[in-house]
Order: C-alpha cells, then structure tokens, then sequence
C-alpha cells in the first residue's frame, strides 16, 4: 500500500515536472530573462527611480515578454514541426492544447501589461503592449512572407529597454531612443547569425530570415557585415546627451568591433563555424553594452 502511495506520488510529481518544462518552452524562459534584463537596465539607469518598482517592473516585463513568445508558438506550432530546432515544443508534439497557450498568453499579457500600467505608468505599459503586438502578430506572420521581418522584428525586440525608461521616468526619453537604436542594431549580426547556421532548418518551414536575396551566399554574408558595421559609429550616440559617457561609448566601441570582426570573418568564410562565432559575439555585445551604461550611471 504504502509502495503503491509512493508511485502515484512520483508519478504526479513527473507530471508536474512536464508541466513545468513545457510552459518554460512555451514562455522561452531564459530568452524571456536576457530581454528583461535589458528593461532592467534601462529602469536603473534612468533618474529618479524607485527600487520599490523593481519588481512589478520586471514581473510585468517578463509577462508580457512571456505571452509574445507564447502567441508566436501558437502561430507557428505547424511550421515548429517542420525543424529540428523547435519540433519538441509543446504546441508541436500536441504535449499543450491551443487552447491552453491561449490561456496562458492572454493571461500573461493582460496580467503584464496591467500590472506595468497599476503600478509604474501608463507609458511603459502602452510601449509592452506595442512590443508584444508587433512581435505575436506583424513578426510573425511576416516571417514567411518577406525578409522585412526580421526588421519588424528588431522593432519589437528592441523596445524592452524603452520600458524600462518609461517606468522610472513616465516618458520616452534621449536615453531610452540610444537604448532603443543600439538594441535594434544589435540584432542584425545576431538574428542572421542565427539564421546563417539554421539556415537549411528555416528553408524547410517556409521561413525567410535571411537578408535580401534569401540565399545562403556571399552577397547575404556581406549584407550582414554591412549591417554588423553600424554598431561601431551607434557606439558614439550618447554623445548626443548632456554629461559623460566614457563607458558606454567604450564598451558599445569595443563590443561592436569584436562583432564587425566575426562578421568580417563569415563574409571571408562563409562557413558555419564563422556564423557561430559572430552568434557568440552577439550574445557577448548585448550585456557589455548595457553594462556601459549602468557603470556611467553609478558614477
């Protein structure tokens, strides 16, 4: 009896444990975390802040975050079973009901966005909501009908800091535009980076994440240099504002050159190894950058 209790106590904890797992795809957690961490950063940066909104400000930030990446499963759950990379997700193997993400993603923004707009100001809460709706439903659709997708989606990816601003300042200021410029930049190397290594994956689904010309090729390695390049003269935009940015500017300087560098070496190499070096660069600039600014915060 006892034995039998125990079996149906771990089975229910593996249940649990799937659960978990699932909604931490669902949610894409650990991406969900990175682009929070840039609205913290815009949030502390910025002049007065309150540390008391800290957390309704990244509870909220990760929500609506969270219901972006949920609607876009939702969406794509029929391309995801097409790839390697996404076919284990639990819209694609039918482990989640549509109706369940739903649930979750309208909780999840709703809660999101209310919870910024009750707490912080109504700014923040309109700038998440405009973020989650370009990246759930401009996007993602877009990304089988035209490469201008990916800058849509730099759009979106790159308002998260802007939240963070408007949070502590009500407003969208100088700083939060800088924020914003260096963010959507940035996601060229890495979002074609990405798109260079997983690039038979995307063909497969329908995807159109290269730039243009769709091809696997030099011409398409060279545009992402091109694209890569605009983070070194980006580096020097907070020169635009009143006060000293030495480390900003050096950290964005040197972060963008390592960037330029292995997007250098792709548009030389064209091989996969180079599209993970400059994947790995990118992932290197967001946090170097971001922490440029705070450190010119602090002093």
């Amino acid at each position: 009896m006892q034995a039998h209790q125990q079996n149906i106590s771990l089975t229910q904890k593996s249940i649990w444990s799937a659960k978990v797992s699932d909604y931490v795809l669902l949610f894409k957690v650990r991406l969900t975390t990175l682009v929070v961490f840039s609205t913290f950063i815009g949030y502390v940066i910025s002049s007065p802040a309150s540390w008391m909104a800290l957390l309704p400000l990244l509870i909220g930030g990760f929500l609506t975050v969270a219901s972006a990446n949920s609607l876009n499963q939702i969406i794509e759950r029929n391309t995801d079973k097409l790839m390697l990379r996404t076919l284990n997700r639990p819209l694609a193997t039918n482990r989640m009901s549509v109706g369940e993400a739903l649930i979750a993603s309208l909780v999840t923004g709703f809660g999101g966005v209310l919870l910024l707009g009750t707490y912080l100001n109504h700014v923040s809460a309109i700038l998440a909501l405009i973020g989650l709706l370009i990246y759930a439903f401009a996007y993602t659709p877009l990304k089988k009908v035209s490469e201008i997708s990916v800058w849509v989606g730099a759009i979106s990816g790159a308002i998260p800091p802007m939240v963070g601003v408007a949070a502590a300042t009500g407003e969208i200021t100088a700083v939060a535009w800088i924020l914003f410029a260096l963010q959507f930049v940035w996601q060229f190397p890495h979002f074609y980076s990405i798109a260079w290594i997983l690039f038979d994956d995307y063909k497969r689904a329908g995807l159109r994440l290269m730039p243009f010309g769709r091809r696997k090729d030099k011409v398409s390695a060279w545009q992402i240099f091109g694209l890569s390049f605009l983070l070194i003269p980006m580096a020097f935009l907070p020169l635009i504002l009143n006060g000293t940015f030495i480390f900003s500017i050096a950290l964005s300087l040197i972060a963008g050159v390592y960037v330029v560098y292995r997007s250098w070496n792709l548009a030389k190499g064209l091989d996969d190894k180079a599209g993970k070096k400059l994947m790995f660069a990118s992932f290197i600039y967001l946090p170097v950058m971001l922490l440029g600014f705070l450190i010119d915060s602090m002093i």
